[in-house]
C-alpha cells in the first residue's frame, strides 16, 4: 500500500548528519517522502522504488563539494520540485547533481541542478522521464565543465524541457528511441551531440550562443524537425554537422547567424542510403552548406537559402557536390528568370567557386576574407576569369518565390 511520509521539520538545516539517508532507508518501497523547505544533506543512494518531492520551493539537497549528490540505482523512483547543489568536480568520477543507472519508468522533472561538474548522469536507462529542469554546470572554463545531461546506452527515454545554460554538452552516445523536444540551451559547447546512436526524434529544441548547435556523428535513422539554432559562436560555430550519417531527415528547422549553417562530413555514411534536407531555412551564415570529404547521395531540396555569405563550400578537393540530389530550393542570388510564372526558374541555379574562396583551402587567406582585396579578386575572376571557376553544383528547378 502506498505510503506518503512527511519529513519533519527538525530535519531543515541538519547538514552534518545525513537524516534523509535514514528517512530513505527506513522508508517501504513505493513510499513518497515529502520535503518542506529547507537544505538537507547530500552524498544519499535511492535503491528501491521512491518518490522524493518538495512540498514547496526552495527544497534543497547540497552534496557540500563532494562527489555525486544522488544516486538512483532502482527502477521506479521519481525526483520533482527539488534543489540539488554542490557536486564533487572529479571528472574520472563523474561527480554529478544525479547518477541515475541500471533503470527504467523513473522521473526526474521540475529540478533546479547548480554547482554540480554533470547535471543528469544517465546510464541504461530507459522508459524514463526528464523534464522540465533547469541545469547549469560549475563556474570553469567551457572545456573542463561537465556535461549537462548525458545519456550513455539509454533507450526509449523522453527527454523534454529542459534548459542547459553554461555547461558543456549534452550528450546522447550509444542510445535509441529517445524523443529529445522543446529543449533550450545556451552558451554551451555542443547543445545537443549524438554519437553511434540511431531511431532518435529531435523536435522543437532552441539552441543559441553555443559553439555548435546540434552535431550528429555515426547516427542512423534519425529526424530532426522544427529545432532552431542560433549564432553559433566562433570562427568555425556551426548550426547543424553531420557526419559519417546515414538516413537522417532535417525537415523545417531554422538555421541563422552562424559560421557555418549546415556542416556535411562523409554522409550518408552506409552503401545505399540518403540524407534528407527538405523546407529547412539556412539564414544569415557565414556559409549555408559546408561540403567536406565525400559527400553524395544527399537530397536537398525545398530549402530557404537567404542572406548567405557563401552558400556552397566544397572542401574536400575532388568531390563532387553535383552527386547531391539539389532541387527546388530558394536561394536569393539566383539570378535568372520565370517567364511562364510557375514560380521554378527559367534556367537552373548554378554555383561555382571564385577566387574569393582560396581561403577554404588556405587558413591563412581567411584573415583578407571580406575585404575590398579579395572583393575586386573575385569580381574581377566573375568577370573574366584568369582560372577556369570550379563547378561546384547545380539546382535544376530553383524556386522563385520562398
Amino acid at each position: 500500500m502506498l505510503r506518503i511520509i512527511t519529513l519533519c521539520l527538525f530535519l531543515l538545516n541538519l547538514l552534518s548528519a545525513n537524516l534523509l539517508q535514514e528517512a530513505i532507508d527506513n522508508a517501504p518501497e513505493g513510499s513518497i517522502l515529502k520535503l518542506p523547505k529547507g537544505v538537507y544533506k547530500g552524498s544519499i543512494i535511492i535503491n528501491k522504488p521512491l518518490s522524493i518531492i518538495g512540498k514547496e520551493d526552495g527544497v534543497i539537497i547540497d552534496g557540500g563539494g563532494t562527489g555525486t549528490v544522488i544516486q538512483i540505482t532502482s527502477s521506479y523512483v521519481t525526483l520533482k520540485n527539488l534543489t540539488i547543489t554542490g557536486s564533487g568536480d572529479r571528472h574520472d568520477l563523474l561527480d554529478s547533481a544525479i547518477k541515475i543507472n541500471n533503470s527504467k519508468q523513473s522521473e526526474i522533472s521540475n529540478c533546479t541542478i547548480k554547482d554540480s561538474l554533470f547535471g543528469i548522469d544517465i546510464t541504461m536507462t530507459s522508459n524514463s522521464i526528464f523534464s522540465n529542469n533547469y541545469i547549469t554546470s560549475k563556474d570553469l572554463e567551457l572545456g573542463v565543465r561537465g556535461d549537462g545531461l548525458r545519456l550513455w546506452y539509454s533507450n526509449d527515454n523522453i527527454v523534454s524541457n529542459n534548459k542547459l545554460v553554461k555547461s558543456r554538452d549534452m550528450v546522447v552516445w550509444y542510445s535509441h528511441g529517445n524523443t529529445i523536444e522543446n529543449n533550450y540551451g545556451e552558451q554551451n559547447r555542443y547543445s545537443l551531440h549524438f554519437m553511434h546512436a540511431g531511431k532518435n526524434i529531435v523536435k522543437n529544441n532552441t539552441y543559441k550562443l553555443n559553439s555548435v548547435g546540434i552535431f550528429f556523428m555515426y547516427t542512423k535513422d534519425t529526424i530532426a524537425t522544427g529545432n532552431t539554432v542560433q549564432s553559433s559562436l566562433g570562427a568555425t560555430g556551426m548550426g547543424i554537422g553531420l557526419k559519417d550519417v546515414s538516413n537522417m531527415t532535417l525537415k523545417d528547422n531554422t538555421i541563422i547567424y552562424c559560421a557555418q549553417g549546415i556542416y556535411i562530413d562523409r554522409s550518408p555514411y552506409e552503401p545505399d542510403t540518403k540524407n534528407w534536407l527538405e523546407d529547412n531555412k539556412i539564414l544569415y551564415n557565414s556559409e549555408a552548406i559546408h561540403f567536406h570529404s565525400v559527400s553524395e547521395n544527399n537530397v536537398i531540396k525545398s530549402n530557404t537559402i537567404l542572406g548567405n555569405i557563401e552558400d556552397i563550400i566544397n572542401d574536400s578537393r575532388g568531390s563532387k557536390t553535383d552527386l547531391n540530389e539539389i532541387s527546388g530550393n530558394y536561394w536569393d542570388n539566383y539570378e535568372g528568370f520565370d517567364k511562364n510564372a510557375d514560380n521554378i526558374g527559367d534556367t537552373p541555379h548554378k554555383v561555382y567557386q571564385y577566387a574569393d574562396q582560396l581561403w577554404v583551402y588556405n587558413s591563412n587567406v581567411k584573415f583578407f576574407y571580406g575585404s575590398p582585396v579579395i572583393a575586386l579578386l573575385n569580381f574581377l575572376a566573375k568577370l573574366a576569369p584568369f582560372t577556369q571557376p570550379v563547378f561546384l553544383m547545380s539546382d535544376k528547378a530553383p524556386k522563385l518565390k520562398m
